[in-house]
């Protein structure tokens, strides 16, 4: 267990750190980039309970589908229900013997052997605030609320495991999971702003794009930034004799890995996707979705070891994600619309997983925050555009669903070719091995070698507080031995 008392205290002194920071970099104290060190180092302690640094550290990519896919329409089709629930598309067979995808996914049937399955994640968060902060964090609360008061399952994993050796972030969100319309769908919370991702906005598939301030490439800037951290050190020298407890060498520390991020042609390279052969790239997909989760590779066989990438934008159509209403989207154009961009993004991020041998430290996860209601339904569309008829149109669409949802998971060196659980006929609920948001968690703990059973992090109040509560690793999701 961390202890209360000494987490506070290291609290405190990072306060005093943060405020020596903000004289550090000046000009550059904008980019955070100290700070995402800084309290990540608060976590030594709980380190401790990791395995002893291998070369091989385990890393999580995980594709989130910001809104809700419609479990319907991809893993987990009825094609056998009655007309008010059945959609238009027909199952196809994969390589993995009885499992069954939605037609408009043929690149991942003829893979399947290469991911498993889960069609039996069930929650009780039924709107979309709610059930992310269940999925991701944990959070038990059926309500919606404005900021979550969990951390998500990333933050925690990074204050755990950063590496300061590690001139990378160690949690990177390639359009990072941050908020849903006006609400905090994630974040670190009583972890502190230091354990959230290093976040990177934009489309990559656009000509010209560059991640700002990583590998500074202009000398007269990476001149000034010396500069500016000289006379900051001539500065500070004269308060080192104050330092009792040892907030100016810690400062360094943090300042040091910055400075590293800003003026490292390693990071630079890692984020710069131009690096890929064009033909690697058109095989991703040269669309903002394919470009995110090549660059999630990048990253992590660069070396970062938690990584998100949401899919949404205007690839989903025209609310820009997957919330299927009726008043949204025509459920079913909607989704053939995005299936091409989404099927060969993921499909590629996984196949180059397993040729390029990561597959046995790296997990993919496919997930949502819910599913979509079995049951058609139908209302006018509040405005036309992809996906959608004219304002006024009558159309189909799928509601909020968090009774059954189904899950994708690659590479982790775990047993693939699987199904785990199943739904009835109409895919309203599970059947067989229903699993909740904290044996999802559990799993994603355990691949990362964070003892779940026994990791307790203080919150605001310096109260010790389980990461995991009630629920277990996947027995079929664990790595083979």
């Amino acid at each position: 267990m961390v202890d209360g008392k000494k987490h506070n205290s290291t609290e405190h002194k990072s306060e005093s750190r943060r405020d020596f920071l903000k004289i550090g970099l000046g000009g550059f104290s904008s980019l955070s980039l100290p700070g995402l060190y800084q309290l990540q180092a608060a976590a030594a302690e709980a380190q401790q309970k990791l395995p002893k640094k291998s070369k091989e550290r385990t890393a999580v990519i995980l594709v989130w589908l910001r809104g809700g896919a419609s479990h319907l329409e991809t893993y987990d089709p009825k094609p056998d229900a009655v007309s008010d629930y059945r959609g238009p598309y027909s199952p196809i067979a994969t390589k993995t013997e009885g499992l069954f995808l939605s037609e408009l996914l043929p690149r991942h049937a003829t893979i399947s052997d290469k991911f498993t399955i889960l069609r039996s994640i069930t929650h009780t968060g039924g709107g979309h605030p709610a059930g992310s902060l269940q999925v991701l964090g944990g959070d038990p609360d059926r309500i919606d609320k404005r900021t979550p008061k969990l951390p998500d399952f990333m933050s925690v994993a990074n204050y755990l495991r950063r590496d300061s050796e590690n001139i990378l972030p160690n949690y990177v969100g390639v359009n990072a999971i941050t908020n849903y319309d006006s609400f905090q769908i994630a974040g670190p919370t009583y972890l502190g702003a230091g354990a959230g991702p290093f976040q990177i906005k934009g489309d990559p598939s656009k000509p010209g794009f560059k991640v700002p301030n990583i590998g500074l490439s202009d000398i007269k800037q990476t001149q000034r930034l010396a500069k500016r951290i000289s006379l900051r050190q001539q500065f500070d020298q004269f308060r080192r004799d104050l330092d009792l407890d040892g907030a100016m060498e810690a400062m360094d520390q943090f300042e040091s890995q910055a400075t590293n991020l800003l003026t490292s042609k390693q990071a630079a390279e890692a984020f710069d996707i131009t690096r890929e052969p064009q033909q690697i790239r058109e095989r991703y997909g040269m669309h903002q979705w394919g470009q995110q989760c090549l660059m999630a590779r990048r990253l992590v066989e660069a070396g970062v070891e938690i990584i998100t990438t949401e899919l949404s934008g205007p690839l989903c159509g025209r609310v820009s994600n997957w919330d299927d209403h009726a008043v949204n989207h025509h459920v079913f154009n909607a989704i053939k619309y995005r299936a091409p961009f989404f099927d060969q993004a993921v499909t590629a991020l996984i196949e180059d997983v397993y040729e390029r041998g990561l597959d046995k430290r790296v997990l993919v996860i496919v997930a949502g925050e819910f599913g979509r209601t079995p049951r058609i339904s139908y209302s006018q569309s509040t405005g036309g555009g992809i996906g959608s008829g004219s304002k006024g149109t009558t159309q189909p669409g799928r509601d909020h669903w968090p009774n059954a949802n189904s899950m994708l998971f690659a590479g982790g060196n775990i047993q693939t070719g699987q199904i785990i659980g199943a739904t009835d006929a109409k895919g309203e609920g599970p059947i067989e091995r229903a699993v909740g948001p904290h044996d999802f968690l559990a799993t994603i703990y355990s691949h990362l070698g964070i003892d779940f059973s026994n990791t307790f992090l203080p919150d605001f109040s310096g109260r010790p507080t389980p990461i995991v509560t009630h629920g277990q690793a996947i027995p079929e999701l664990s790595a083979r031995a």
